[in-house]
């Protein structure tokens, strides 16, 4: 965080809130190299029942129109279906954001019938489409699963024309670089995995790592943060700052603290109170929510904050901008 704070990042201010995304725990069933929360199977922070019955109150309150379930790996919150279900009730817009291999461990038979059933939007990452790039970002036997899981979705309807399910993968560089054009690589994608694989999916989501967590480490152990963040300073478009997630999004991290996107959470980075928030901790809370808007607030910002508006920019929806390197 020392080598963060420093920033002439531009000043900016949220709008309408439409996305609540939800950190329900660290907990995953995989360590991988670029994770910004530093998940993984010995983690055990997940979020309180009664934070989690928070959820589907703030969403009715404040008319939100989509929850954004993440993690560590979010189906391992034993309420996850029922939180699903519920937001489902509500008319609420669900996206899962799942590592695929999440479907073949034990206890999670049903889980892709579930989403199917309750018309989630599956949010999988695959950071490429060989078997020797994926399994050394994410681990030994990750691909095949992966493919297994994304074959799998399929049948069900993901990723198929008018089936109304949709499947969308997620990519990330593998080291410090800027991720390369989305069409194009998207382009790339379906024609690798239709080929080899028969997998049909919607879109690809090209997402910048960020210099923070697990992959910040890695970079400052090789004596790359530095130039890692002047090349995203350098590819900085003033243009991709109407479009940042965190105008119109909060992240919820698992103690139910409320931040301006998911790496100010992780960097522990939280939405103070002063902005009309009666919380005497001095840290808004999803409670808060219930009664008080965030909209005009100012948004916290430092250097990692270039990783989303370098080149053709990155947010939780991919790309801002097509075709800008």
């Amino acid at each position: 965080m020392p080598l963060l704070q420093k920033t002439r990042f531009p000043a900016i201010q949220r709008q309408r809130l439409s996305t609540l995304q939800v950190n329900l725990g660290y907990r995953c069933n995989q360590s991988c190299v670029h994770c910004h929360v530093n998940a993984g199977p010995n983690r055990t922070e997940m979020m309180a029942a009664e934070t989690l019955a928070l959820v589907p109150q703030v969403l009715d309150a404040r008319g939100i129109s989509t929850l954004d379930l993440t993690g560590g790996a979010p189906e391992l919150h034993p309420e996850f279906r029922a939180l699903v279900t519920a937001a489902r009730q509500l008319g609420v817009h669900v996206i899962d954001r799942c590592n695929l291999t999440i479907l073949f461990e034990p206890g999670q038979e049903g889980l892709a019938d579930f989403l199917a059933d309750q018309g989630v939007e599956v949010v999988a990452s695959l950071p490429c489409y060989s078997t020797e790039n994926v399994d050394k970002q994410r681990g030994q036997g990750v691909f095949d699963k992966s493919i297994a899981a994304l074959q799998q979705l399929n049948a069900l309807g993901y990723g198929q024309a008018g089936s109304g399910l949709a499947l969308n993968l997620v990519y990330n560089p593998q080291g410090p670089v800027l991720p390369p054009d989305q069409a194009q690589l998207e382009a790339d994608y379906k024609r690798e995995l239709r080929r080899h694989f028969g997998i049909e999916f919607n879109a690809l989501y090209a997402l910048a790592n960020m210099p923070i967590q697990r992959f910040g480490s890695m970079l400052v152990s090789k004596g790359q943060f530095a130039g890692y963040l002047d090349l995203l300073k350098a590819h900085h478009r003033n243009d991709n700052l109407a479009q940042v997630m965190c105008r119109s999004l909060v992240s919820v991290d698992w103690l139910g603290h409320l931040h301006d996107c998911d790496f100010n959470q992780q960097l522990g980075l939280p939405i103070t109170a002063g902005m009309g928030s009666a919380q005497t901790s001095g840290r808004w809370h999803l409670r808060d929510l219930l009664h008080t808007d965030l909209e005009g607030a100012p948004i916290r910002v430092a250097e990692h904050c270039f990783g989303c508006t370098a080149g053709s920019g990155s947010s939780c929806g991919g790309a801002l901008k097509e075709g800008v390197l």
